[in-house]
């Protein structure tokens, strides 16, 4: 499979001339989506756990939505994910094995944030108790 490259006859200074934003999406957020020209970023569906499964059906959604961009990093030396509404990140467990793969530790990543910010020890919880309106 070929990846069209953007811009005028896939011109390698595309981003250094203009904003790389092309889509009317990338537009409209301000920001390049980066897979929608690398396919290396798009998450393979296959290889979803049943968490992430149930996830979708339940929020009625038919793709990772926000979670795309989430993956498998390191902080100090451990594997972690990192988590935006906390601005920190959440390392795994030390007893938990992780695959080879890329693409299943991305969604073990995706999986472990999701239980994280839906668990009571996330920090939004404590200012939600604090601010909550009614």
């Amino acid at each position: 499979m070929k990846t069209k490259m953007p811009g005028a006859a896939g011109d390698i200074d595309h981003f250094l001339k203009t904003s790389g934003l092309d889509s009317a999406r990338e537009k409209e957020i301000g920001q390049h989506i980066g897979y929608r020209y690398d396919v290396n970023l798009v998450p393979d569906y296959g290889r979803l756990t049943p968490f992430l499964r149930k996830y979708l059906e339940t929020m009625g959604w038919r793709d990772l939505n926000w979670l795309e961009d989430v993956h498998m990093g390191y902080e100090e030396g451990r594997a972690a994910v990192f988590d935006r509404n906390a601005n920190g990140w959440v390392t795994v467990p030390p007893d938990m094995k992780l695959p080879d793969n890329q693409q299943d530790r991305d969604m073990i990543a995706r999986e472990l944030l999701i239980k994280f910010q839906m668990s009571s020890r996330h920090p939004m919880v404590e200012l939600r108790k604090a601010y909550k309106k009614f």
